[in-house]
């Protein structure tokens, strides 16, 4: 049972604690509220009052600061002062050199020392108590507190990583709980939930997620990291109630921009994602848009609701993404690639470089001459900003999926975490390869497939298909819908089948709609704060490079222009000119491009 002390305030600036009294001279950084709130104290010499002020305002999820003493104004509390239940029980541990040194009733002793120290008071970044009322969910104590392998912030030697609460939440209650407190924890590289850093052992019951929340006694890393001479925090279970309030806590949820919807988007491991309603209905557009269906092939009977949604949230999440390509249906001529699907794999390819993300391509091997080439020229034309690795892969069994996708074939240690393919040939039931005139094209591909079919096995790695006619990769996802409405759909439909499945009325327009999701997710406050798991700073909403990022009719036609100059052809027409499945770039192409762009960039 964890010990609290009640103090309100006299005055609405003014707070009481165990250490202060009567005369409390407390820095408000923050704005007040009415109602008592708990907070935590951490005492630190005034050398380094400013350093750790400053690592929590970068690290204000797990350390709200709602406010400081000054030094030299410490008025030790009577006993009278103290909860009786407290008499006696320590309330603080001393810290020497960065290490615990034992524990104490009072600072009493220490009252010299305290002239020419500082207490900062940390709080809740919000009420998670009243959240669960709001949900309709029964007050539960939290599980115990665990260490993650998610860092801080450094800051002027402090550092130490962050520590989150735990609370299993029931499946179906989840989004009521998160548009409760506007803000959710998450996954955050927790090795064993019986094995907490502080208190009890965390069990998830059947049909509950486990739900994690940043912790204040992330500041106990903090204090030990700064390895000062001398140091005091509160112990665990031991609060102090005042009516400061951050100032920095998650606004109210009153517009559809701070509205965030969950979305489940892994199994294995058991992985949930939030966005804002804002930022979901934009997605949702660009899912719309791309839709369409100019050849007139029957894909509206293929469309997902959401698909997007989903596939640009767990791109979001991943370190470092494998894309696929090509679709040689050009089986007389040299090469046999189509125009569909590179520039789309770049576009993406370009977006990713700008998050900072690993990222390669995988093709056949008698295509990576090509490939090596268009990639080259790309870089050059300023389409790409650098150079990526162009993998291929010849396959042979399970083992050599596994071996290619994870670190010394370890499953435990994927190399990717997240693969896409972007109108590359697929699979069929019978093991061959078909373009959409019902050729057989196998002897041209690579069985890439493979690495798909072995992810699926692997936890931690995604996979999305990007399609247009239900033969490319990844869209064993909706074979079903492929057999039933595209024109030889029994014998070409893919059997391979992706995560997400994006179906797009051309492929490209898929990948370019995939970059301008990834754009706006990231300009997205909710999912920003969750995808930061609360610490560190946020970049601006519409980073500069972000949008140089972002496709562009400029880009693309510059893009269609270098696949031209390798000679390749249209996939409907098999002309060698600026068109793609037999439509122009300029209207059609070129106008679906800027249409994404304005509907990304669009503000609310």
């Amino acid at each position: 049972m964890p010990f609290t002390l009640h103090l309100r305030s006299r005055l609405p600036s003014a707070i009481r604690s165990l250490i202060l009294q009567k005369k409390p001279n407390i820095r408000n950084t923050s704005s007040m509220a009415g109602e008592l709130r708990p907070a935590s104290l951490v005492v630190l010499p005034r050398s380094l009052a400013p350093a750790f002020e400053r690592f929590c305002q970068v690290n204000t999820g797990p350390l709200p600061l709602l406010g400081q003493s000054e030094p030299e104004k410490w008025m030790l509390p009577p006993q009278g002062a103290i909860s009786e239940t407290r008499m006696g029980h320590p309330q603080f541990w001393k810290y020497e050199f960065g290490a615990c040194t034992g524990s104490l009733a009072s600072l009493e002793q220490y009252s010299e020392q305290l002239k020419d120290m500082v207490a900062f008071f940390l709080g809740c970044s919000f009420s998670l108590e009243e959240a669960l009322e709001k949900a309709g969910l029964p007050r539960r104590d939290p599980a115990g507190h665990s260490q993650t392998t998610v860092p801080c912030v450094t800051h002027a030697g402090f550092c130490c990583p962050l520590v989150v609460t735990m609370r299993p939440i029931p499946k179906d209650k989840l989004e009521g709980l998160v548009r409760a407190c506007c803000s959710l924890g998450e996954l955050l590289g927790i090795k064993e939930l019986s094995k907490p850093a502080y208190g009890d052992a965390m069990v998830c019951p059947p049909g509950e997620v486990p739900v994690f929340w940043p912790s204040p006694l992330t500041s106990l890393g903090a204090v030990s990291s700064c390895e000062t001479p001398l140091a005091f925090a509160s112990i665990p279970g031991c609060t102090v109630m005042t009516d400061l309030k951050d100032a920095k806590a998650p606004p109210g949820c009153l517009t559809p921009e701070r509205i965030p919807e969950v979305h489940h988007i892994s199994q294995d491991p058991l992985h949930y994602s939030i966005a804002s309603v804002s930022a979901s209905q934009k997605i949702r557009e660009l899912e719309s848009m791309i839709g369409i269906d100019p050849g007139n092939r029957g894909i509206g009977h293929l469309l997902c609701k959401d698909e997007l949604l989903k596939a640009s949230l767990s791109l979001s999440h991943a370190r470092s993404v494998l894309i696929t390509t090509g679709f040689p249906t050009h089986f007389n001529h040299e090469p046999p690639e189509e125009t569909d699907g590179p520039p789309g794999a770049v576009a993406l390819v370009a977006f990713l470089q700008a998050l900072e993300k690993e990222v390669a391509i995988i093709v056949d091997q008698r295509a990576w001459n090509l490939h090596q080439k268009i990639v080259e020229d790309a870089v050059e034309q300023g389409v790409l900003k650098t150079q990526i690795p162009i993998l291929t892969y010849q396959g042979g069994s399970v083992e050599a999926a596994q071996a290619f996708l994870c670190k010394n074939g370890d499953p435990q240690t994927p190399r990717f975490d997240h693969l896409v393919a972007i109108e590359r040939a697929g699979r069929a039931a019978d093991g061959n390869y078909y373009n959409a005139r019902k050729m057989n094209i196998k002897h041209l591909v690579d069985p890439i497939d493979d690495l798909f079919l072995a992810a699926k096995k692997i936890p931690g790695i995604s996979s999305t298909g990007v399609g247009d006619g239900g033969n490319e990769l990844g869209m064993g996802k909706v074979k079903e819908a492929v057999r039933r409405h595209i024109r030889h759909g029994d014998v070409i439909a893919c059997d391979v089948e992706a995560d997400f499945a994006v179906i797009a009325g051309v492929s490209n327009w898929g990948g370019y709609a995939l970059a301008c999701a990834l754009y706006i997710l990231y300009s997205c406050a909710v999912h920003s704060q969750y995808l930061r798991k609360a610490v560190g700073p946020s970049r601006a909403p519409g980073d500069q490079a972000w949008t140089q990022a972002l496709p562009s009719v400029i880009k693309e036609e510059k893009m269609l222009g270098i696949l031209v100059q390798h000679k390749v052809r249209s996939g409907v027409s098999g002309i060698v000119g600026m068109e793609v499945d037999g439509l122009p770039f300029h209207n059609t192409h070129a106008e679906m491009i800027q249409k994404l762009v304005d509907v990304t960039t669009a503000q609310v």
